[in-house]
């Protein structure tokens, strides 16, 4: 019951709309009129508001975070149950309850539930990876599954003693959360996904 009892707080934190929630309040528009339609921090960017933006991806990235970081560290879950817990977060965004189950693509409540689970490798290599992903490959959808990639080799592979918290879960606990947490941003890029992989292309313009 302990386990579930985190696994229902992840879930409902995840579920929180906060992006729709500000595009509301803050710029009085449904983020989800604009651009593809995503209730994520990217379309209140596209609504016109830089600050609201910033406030609705931190907030995003804490939903994720908050939860998953106090049921591993204070809570002192592990195991299946902290898997669980940590996948909860990222379901609950995906499919929110307070949006008729048509959530947002996870990409920054992923970042949290790294964060909650492995302390400051999860956001740092995480975004890294995410921006060199970003800045190579055309398609997002398949520069966040690249990331996601490589961040399960770095977590499974770097010595943990470079993480000073000692944060890490065991390496079975961080490949099932991971795997969930990937099964779940692959069906929400899916249209992404169907499209061939491909790099980017850069035009350079020759000087006279």
């Amino acid at each position: 019951m302990f386990g579930i009892g985190w696994f229902l707080l992840a879930f409902l934190c995840g579920s929180l709309p906060f992006s729709v929630w500000i595009g509301r309040l803050a710029l009085g528009a449904d983020i989800r009129q604009y651009g593809d339609a995503n209730p994520g921090a990217t379309n209140v960017l596209r609504a016109g508001g830089k600050g609201a933006a910033a406030a609705a991806l931190l907030l995003d990235f804490l939903k994720g975070a908050i939860p998953v970081g106090l049921a591993h560290f204070q809570g002192g879950l592990n195991g299946w149950p902290l898997a669980a817990a940590a996948v909860a977060p990222v379901l609950g965004h995906a499919f929110s309850p307070f949006l008729g189950l048509r959530g947002g693509k996870a990409v920054a409540v992923t970042g949290g539930v790294w964060c909650g689970l492995t302390g400051w490798e999860g956001p740092a290599i995480g975004g890294l990876l995410l921006g060199l992903a970003y800045a190579l490959i055309a398609v997002d959808a398949w520069a966040v599954m690249a990331a996601l990639a490589g961040l399960l080799g770095y977590l499974l592979l770097a010595p943990a003693a470079w993480n000073l918290l000692d944060a890490r879960p065991e390496p079975w606990v961080i490949l099932v959360a991971w795997l969930g947490n990937v099964a779940i941003l692959a069906w929400k890029h899916r249209r992404g996904l169907a499209r061939p992989l491909a790099l980017r292309t850069r035009q350079f313009r020759r000087t006279p």
